[in-house]
């Protein structure tokens, strides 16, 4: 007997949204789209296309879309949440009413709420209480998915059948789909990330060199994977695709919207006009002040983050930022190898060996 078809759920009209409806229509799915804009519902329905967001991408002619949660929801089994962080919440407790607990609920977005510091699937976790709870993220610029280009991301929950229907509706020839158990550190990784797209930008702008870039991204990396495992994640996470990948792959492309807001930033505009030249949600600008408030309460180290919230929020210029930083401690490189505090150990104890040194020199 032939396999059911499977029914996939998208809500969010955006970039990454649209190209997932259409890979998971391309692999045999039966898909439905919510939107809010009733406008782009009936451009996506007619001419197949997402003027807004995809203007150069044919969307599978199979995906229908519609403004109404009852006609997309019911019978989905695989539902995707792609809505920006800031509406995150107000959408899954619209959704909550057509949604059953054997449903598979995914986000794909890489931000955190403000109230609480919560991560998206820990909404869905509180606001369903639902047990096939999931997270893509990885290195997936939209419009270089949309053009089909080969491309890995991952699918992280502790459910194994989550990972296993994720695999299924949306692995292709262009589009991989790793699993992982590390839901907490995946997400995390797709968080963080964002904040060091935007220093990545700013350096660009600064007509910093590559080897600056290298220095920022592996400094970035032992910041995010500190912060993250502080945060209970695992450390091993941000070697794979949701960790180094994703932060290679925002801090080194024009195409990433934090980089954009950083170049801005970098070239001296502020932070209003970084943000509306870019036109569209930059989840890396909220982020920068969450985490760094939130690294300030805990006492943990983060001084990239930091120097950023400093540009963005206090009107610091860039290039003084750059300049401060590399003020700062010059400690390990690796903390899972060499701990901070056994380098800064080493430190107070020669400064106690020369003191002592200066000291006796008058006998």
């Amino acid at each position: 007997m032939a396999e059911e078809r499977m029914r996939v759920a998208v809500l969010g009209g955006g970039s990454f949204g649209t190209a997932l409806a259409s890979i998971a229509a391309d692999n045999g799915a039966e898909v439905r789209q919510w939107l809010r804009d009733p406008a782009l519902t009936e451009q996506i329905n007619r001419e197949h296309i997402n003027g807004r967001y995809l203007p150069d991408y044919a969307i599978n002619p199979a995906v229908v879309a519609s403004t109404e949660m009852a006609e997309v929801l019911p019978g989905a089994g695989l539902v995707l949440v792609a809505i920006p962080s800031k509406a995150f919440g107000d959408v899954v407790r619209q959704a909550r009413p057509h949604l059953t607990p054997d449903q598979i609920l995914v986000s794909t977005t890489k931000g955190i709420q403000e109230e609480g510091f919560k991560l998206m699937s820990q909404i869905l976790e509180e606001e369903t209480g639902f047990p096939h709870i999931g997270v893509i993220s990885g290195p997936n610029l939209a419009s270089e998915v949309a053009d089909k280009q080969l491309t890995a991301t991952v699918i992280a929950s502790d459910d194994p059948e989550t990972r296993t229907r994720v695999q299924t509706a949306l692995g292709c020839d262009y589009f991989r789909v790793y699993a992982s158990n590390d839901r907490f550190g995946v997400e995390l990784g797709g968080a963080l990330k964002n904040i060091y797209a935007i220093a990545a930008g700013m350096a660009a702008a600064l007509g910093m060199g590559e080897n600056t870039r290298s220095m920022l991204m592996t400094r970035a990396l032992a910041e995010m994977s500190r912060f993250a495992v502080s945060q209970g994640a695992n450390p091993m996470t941000f070697l794979g695709l949701a960790g180094v990948g994703d932060l290679i792959v925002t801090c080194s492309s024009r195409l990433s919207r934090n980089y954009r807001v950083g170049y801005a930033l970098g070239e001296g505009k502020s932070l209003d006009e970084a943000v509306e030249a870019l036109g569209q949600v930059a989840e890396g600008v909220n982020t920068v002040r969450l985490v760094r408030d939130k690294a300030r309460a805990e006492g943990i180290y983060m001084p990239l983050a930091e120097g950023l919230y400093q540009v963005l929020f206090r009107g610091v210029p860039a290039k003084e930022m750059a300049r401060l930083l590399m003020l700062g401690e010059q400690s390990s490189d690796v903390e899972f190898v060499l701990a901070r505090e056994d380098v800064q150990r080493a430190h107070r104890e020669q400064e106690g060996d020369t003191q002592g040194a200066k000291g006796g020199g008058h006998g």
